[in-house]
């Protein structure tokens, strides 16, 4: 049985390479219970959190990562994000899907670009790189995105389905470090070598082999590290009071005209489907005002 919601560190002990292995299958399945996504747009957005989980553990961080898709295509908003303790949400926004039309990232998104942003908790910092939407595949995008944007050489394999998500990065580290090798040009090749090595690695093998398994099947040659796994869960950071704080952004007017209308305001997470509701007496005590004596009834 594989590695199960967890995400695992490795080193290649002679070249100043590293590598993450990340599997999800409860979390993923937690993370799109209260959504009936076709298939394919299904399987991207499971390719993302995967993703925003790859890139979030090569980072030393205390916040959020999010990892945006947007474009002109039948997926017009597609959203992922990883905080640094391994907690996922995510969702995605999208017209109907052509029976048609092609199924791989440019096909579903379009013309668009890659976003990726990081915060702080404290909101005291925060990086946003972004690179056009580019290949028919998300880490084509992603691996145009570390070119760019952090110019270290990086490769990710991304697999999603119903069940679940997993996911491979191998990625180049400037310097030598504590490496045994220090030659340059055995460094590349060792580079150049792994890559070639991992793209022999199926999506079945991915998703269904324990990462020993698939670490002996691709680098048996090599001395690796292999760390602890660190658990990886899905968890929507909505709350009663961030509601509290949009409704009282959006003003006393507006949001009494919506009790008068339905008698209550009920707003629904987009990342979990969770509903808070508010009826007359919730938006009185909310922005401190006394509750009229019919404040209960809908005309």
């Amino acid at each position: 049985m594989h590695d199960r919601d967890t995400l695992r560190r490795f080193l290649f002990e002679r070249y100043p390479i590293r590598g993450h292995l990340v599997h999800m299958d409860a979390a993923w399945r937690a993370l799109i219970e209260h959504r009936d996504y076709p298939g394919p747009i299904r399987d991207t957005l499971g390719e993302a959190v995967v993703a925003s989980l790859l890139l979030a553990a090569t980072i030393k961080f205390d916040g959020v990562l999010s990892l945006q898709l947007q474009g002109d295509g039948p997926v017009h908003l597609l959203l992922a994000q990883c905080t640094s303790g391994l907690s996922v949400r995510g969702l995605a926004r999208h017209r109907e899907v052509s029976a048609g039309g092609e199924l791989n990232i440019r096909g579903l998104v379009g013309q668009g670009n890659l976003t990726v942003t990081l915060e702080t908790d404290d909101g005291a910092q925060r990086y946003q790189g972004i690179v056009p939407i580019d290949g028919g595949r998300l880490a084509d995008s992603l691996q145009a995105y570390f070119q760019n944007s952090e110019q270290l050489p990086t490769r990710l394999w991304l697999h999603a389905n119903e069940q679940g998500a997993s996911g491979l990065l191998l990625q180049k580290l400037p310097g030598t470090g504590s490496v045994r090798t220090t030659d340059v040009e055995s460094i590349e090749d060792a580079w150049r070598r792994v890559q070639l090595i991992a793209d022999t690695l199926t999506p079945v093998e991915l998703r269904t082999l324990a990462d020993e398994e698939i670490l002996h099947r691709l680098f048996n040659e090599d001395d690796l590290r292999l760390f602890e796994p660190a658990p990886v869960y899905f968890r929507c950071r909505c709350s009663r009071e961030r509601v509290v704080s949009m409704l009282q952004g959006l003003g006393e007017t507006e949001t009494r005209s919506v009790i008068a209308e339905r008698g209550k305001v009920e707003v629904h997470c987009d990342f979990c489907n969770r509903a808070y509701v508010f009826d007359a007496v919730d938006v009185a005590q909310l922005f401190k005002a006394p509750v009229a004596a019919d404040s209960g009834s809908v005309h």
